[in-house]
């Protein structure tokens, strides 16, 4: 079964190109490709993944998160631009976005990436990984607070802020795949998130982890 994949991208040539490369690569296919946001959310179809432009014209990219999100809960979405700004990074991931790349990221990346996030994966580049991470040094006073995790909660929450799929903190932990979700949708509920990415702004902002 192929990864159902749609774009929303307003510069045409890199919108086509993506669109390529994922009909031409086994295992994935573009079930949508989009120049604005507006257009998209009029005739988004269900897609596993959605490859998300920050800098769009009208609604931006950011904005339309939470607009897809409310749609398409499951859906991953990962911002694809140019920007490497923390503050952009930080913003996205708290309006909901699983993972954050750049365009000048090769095609193989991109497909890693995609396949990452299908999966349960929150893919990020270590640059922009690394910018998020000083961001919350300087704009937040870590401290750990009372949010009711249990010790094996914190051990799966570690694991995920570590970047490690569903499957490989099933096999990190010896438990089951069942158990990981089961672990994973408590600690949503506990932290008050929505996605993996908003676990790990949380786990670190307030120094669960």
């Amino acid at each position: 079964m192929s990864i159902k994949v749609a774009i929303v991208e307003d510069h045409q040539a890199f919108r086509e190109s993506i669109s390529y490369i994922l009909q031409c690569t086994e295992g994935f296919s573009c079930v949508g490709k989009y120049g604005s946001m507006e257009e998209a959310l009029e005739h988004l179809p269900k897609a596993d993944v959605i490859l998300l432009d920050v800098n769009l014209p009208g609604m931006s990219g950011i904005e339309g998160i939470k607009k897809i999100k409310k749609e398409y809960p499951d859906t991953k979405i990962i911002m694809l631009t140019v920007c490497e700004d923390s503050k952009t990074v930080f913003h996205a991931i708290l309006s909901g976005a699983d993972g954050y790349l750049l365009k000048k990221s090769t095609p193989i990346r991109i497909l890693q990436a995609i396949e990452d996030a299908a999966m349960g994966g929150a893919p990020m580049t270590p640059i922009t990984a690394k910018q998020t991470l000083d961001f919350f040094k300087d704009h937040f006073k870590l401290g750990k607070e009372d949010n009711g995790l249990t010790e094996r909660e914190i051990n799966v929450l570690s694991l995920i802020v570590d970047g490690l799929s569903n499957e490989e903190i099933s096999a990190k932990l010896f438990i089951s795949l069942q158990t990981v979700r089961n672990h994973i949708r408590h600690i949503y509920e506990k932290l008050h998130v929505h996605s993996k990415s908003q676990a790990v702004v949380k786990a670190i902002k307030e120094g669960i982890i």
